[in-house]
């Protein structure tokens, strides 16, 4: 399918083919008839990519502490290839579309085939002629709304929200600073709802679009634009001021807050809906005790995923208006008429002239402020739309394993006859693409033959960065390519065991990333799986066990009988609000995710695995203190952490045996007490927790047909251990294993 994607880093933008995203559950896959070009956020992300790395930084303040802070936990060159990865890669565009439905996932059966529907949001309502929607970001549009105008659906839902935030009522008066395409709808709204109103812009042709739309009067911000609509408000108003006064300008002046105070009435509303400069004027703000809100896109729910994703609703008579209220209104005041967008559409172009369309929108070429992409319908049939659900669809418990079935083959791939290793992935983030992909990158003998991500863009960014043979939106096709001999899944975690168990089940050799399970009940269906086939083919991505500065500090420290006692103390440090690990109840919890990392380390340390799990929480939840013991006595603790200093080391490991001790800080130095004096050496440029001589092992595995690095005997135990700590949380009580 066609898709509009720009490279952030070097600011190209361009039409490229990308797989067609499939159907998950809980949502609706939608052919694109009319997307609408967002003329203020959209040219902005268009501009700042074409900032120098200086000017990207300066734009994204919060974005450069993030990298500060990797700098310091994993060293400059880590931070860079983090940040290079995010930057040099494909980003969509659009968050506004029309289309019609053609696949109808589970739990969203209110919605049918062939229904005209308009749908919102920056990671689903795409410039792409194939879009999968959640059902909270899409309503039916009714019957005599054309696609063109349902395409403005999300944008009038931000005007909505904005009007909504300022409490407007009956015979009020209101300005509208900034005239652009959600303020036009604003002033719309306004007027509909009995407001008079009085609207402001540098540009004439906006001016004069929002009279015609109802506006008392609109003028240009200078003195005398100014000073007759301050005449006019106090004429409506019976010499009071603006009731309410709705931000919707852009750039750096702070003009328009300090336009708001003159014009305000006493205890006046000020709305800011744009993303203007707010340094509030204090005396004229106190004064008049200006209420001063926020309007936050296109209502509650926004920034949700369980609202937005999940599908999950807030009651009604707790939120009476949610950003799918919002949009199911608005397309409801189209078809009465009340607001009418279409005299705002200033052009309609085809999809692939998107790149000298945002040109000519930067440049000022093209004057207006509703400007819509037009797909090709006669396409339809040349679409290629996947027959099932995407690659790492968060709804995988849902599917029926074969795994125990009577009538399963039992299957073990042999390693291949030709000497060449065939990769598939299945999953591409973050982590995949800077820590586990790279690796595998012009090793000889290996070819990256297919990655299959549930997103279309993060598919072509890995075929792209990494030269894999083919790219996809289907897991399936992965496992089912019978030259593939070894699948990589860096999926979210819910979604670990399941792929673990199909890809074991079609015969391939699975390095899988932490956790392997988030439940004793998948850990089970993995076993059953490699009884079922003869298959025990799996690696866990447990990479510290292979990071050469703590592999040669346990050789000099060495192998002892006697009991050990080590210590592990892990700065995990807090999440972002957006963070999908905080979905607890689908992804499981933090410690559930993560650590196996510490628990592997230190049986790994010790040579044997733990026969019992003691835990604590602390008042924060997240935070636990694990002890586990030995059958030969040695004992561990895992101090888990949330709360520290975000710039502390991350991870700090102890042990201490036959009157020897070693350290090893943030896997920059390692330290050896022995005898009379310490040893210590030292991590030369970034930390190296081992990722790259883990993927060597496991590649050596398949090549030769030999034993996995890790044993799926410990693989399981280190499973079954973190698993415990949630349990001994709760109960308070030891778990034995």
């Amino acid at each position: 399918m066609k898709q509009v994607a720009q490279n952030y880093r070097s600011g190209e933008l361009a039409v490229i083919d990308a797989p067609a995203p499939g159907c998950a559950r809980g949502g609706v896959l939608v052919r694109t008839l009319y997307s609408l070009i967002s003329t203020g956020t959209e040219l902005m992300k268009v501009g700042e990519s074409k900032m120098s790395l200086v000017g990207k930084a300066r734009a994204r303040p919060d974005q450069v502490r993030k990298v500060l802070d990797t700098v310091q936990q994993q060293g400059p060159l880590t931070a860079y290839k983090k940040a290079m990865n995010r930057l040099d890669s494909y980003s969509p565009l659009g968050y506004s579309l029309a289309g019609v439905v053609v696949e109808v996932g589970e739990g969203a059966e209110e919605f049918a085939v062939g229904q005209l529907v308009a749908c919102a949001g920056n990671e689903f309502a795409l410039h792409a002629e194939l879009n999968w929607v959640p059902t909270n970001l899409c309503v039916a549009v009714p019957d005599g709304v054309s696609p063109q105008v349902a395409a403005f659906a999300t944008v009038g839902s931000i005007a909505l929200q904005g009007v909504r935030q300022g409490n407007v009522q009956i015979g009020e008066t209101a300005c509208v600073i900034g005239l652009g395409l959600v303020g036009q709808l604003v002033v719309q709204l306004l007027v509909a709802s009995g407001v008079q109103v009085v609207g402001f812009d540098p540009d004439e042709d906006r001016c004069r679009l929002a009279e015609k739309a109802g506006a008392l009067l609109s003028v240009t911000p200078d003195e005398d634009g100014v000073a007759a609509a301050e005449q006019a408000l106090l004429k409506a108003s019976g010499g009071l001021g603006a009731d309410r006064l709705f931000l919707v300008a852009g750039g750096s002046s702070n003009q328009p807050v300090e336009l708001a105070a003159r014009l305000a009435r006493d205890r006046a509303t000020v709305v800011d809906i744009g993303k203007c400069r707010l340094d509030l004027p204090w005396n004229d703000y106190y004064e008049k005790e200006l209420d001063v809100r926020f309007s936050r896109s296109y209502g509650p729910g926004r920034y949700d995923p369980r609202y937005e994703i999940d599908g999950i609703d807030y009651p009604v008579g707790y939120v009476r208006w949610t950003e799918r209220r919002n949009l199911h209104y608005f397309v409801n005041a189209l078809a009465r008429k009340e607001v009418d967008p279409e005299g705002l559409i200033a052009g309609i172009f085809p999809l692939e002239d998107a790149p000298s369309v945002y040109e000519q929108l930067g440049t000022g070429a093209l004057r207006g402020v509703g400007f819509l992409f037009e797909y090709d319908s006669s396409a339809e049939g040349d679409l290629d739309v996947p027959s099932r659900a995407p690659a790492e669809d968060q709804t995988v418990s849902s599917r029926p394993s074969t795994t125990g079935s009577s009538h399963h083959t039992p299957v073990r791939r042999q390693r291949p006859a030709d000497g060449i290793l065939r990769i598939g992935f299945v999953g591409a983030g973050n982590y995949a693409s800077s820590m586990l992909i790279p690796h595998l990158v012009n090793q000889a003998g290996v070819e990256l033959a297919h990655v299959a991500t549930r997103r279309s863009l993060s598919a072509v960014n890995a075929q792209k960065k990494f030269g894999f043979v083919a790219a996809s939106t289907d897991a399936e096709t992965v496992f089912e390519d019978d030259a593939i001999d070894a699948v990589f899944i860096a999926t979210r975690h819910s979604t670990h065991a399941d792929l673990t168990c199909r890809a074991l089940e079609a015969g391939k050799a699975v390095f899988v990333e932490k956790p392997l399970a988030l439940t004793a009940d998948e850990l089970g269906r993995i076993l059953a799986a490699v009884d079922a086939t003869g298959n025990d083919r799996v690696m866990v991505g447990f990479n510290r066990r292979f990071a050469p500065l703590l592999v040669e500090m346990r050789s000099r420290f060495g192998q002892s009988s006697e009991p050990t006692n080590a210590r592990y103390l892990v700065n995990a440090g807090r999440l972002g609000s957006d963070s999908w690990y905080r979905d607890a109840g689908l992804e499981g919890s933090r410690f559930v995710g993560e650590g196996g990392h510490f628990v592997d380390t230190m049986s790994w340390w010790i040579g044997s695995d733990p026969v019992e799990v003691t835990a604590m929480a602390g008042a924060d939840t997240e935070e636990v203190q694990v002890s586990l013991r030995y059958d030969n006595g040695s004992l561990a603790t895992i101090t888990y952490l949330t709360n520290a200093h975000r710039r502390f080391p991350k991870e700090t490991f102890e042990a201490s045996s036959r009157g020897r001790t070693a350290r090893l800080d943030n896997f920059r130095r390692a330290t050896v007490w022995s005898g009379s004096r310490a040893r210590v050496r030292r991590q030369l440029g970034s930390p190296d927790k081992g990722q790259r001589t883990e993927i060597g092992a496991f590649l050596d595995s398949v090549r030769t047909g030999g034993p996995m690095p890790i044993s799926l005997d410990s693989l399981s135990a280190t499973t079954r251990a973190t698993l415990a700590v949630a349990t001994g949380v709760v109960t308070r009580a030891p778990q034995l294993l």
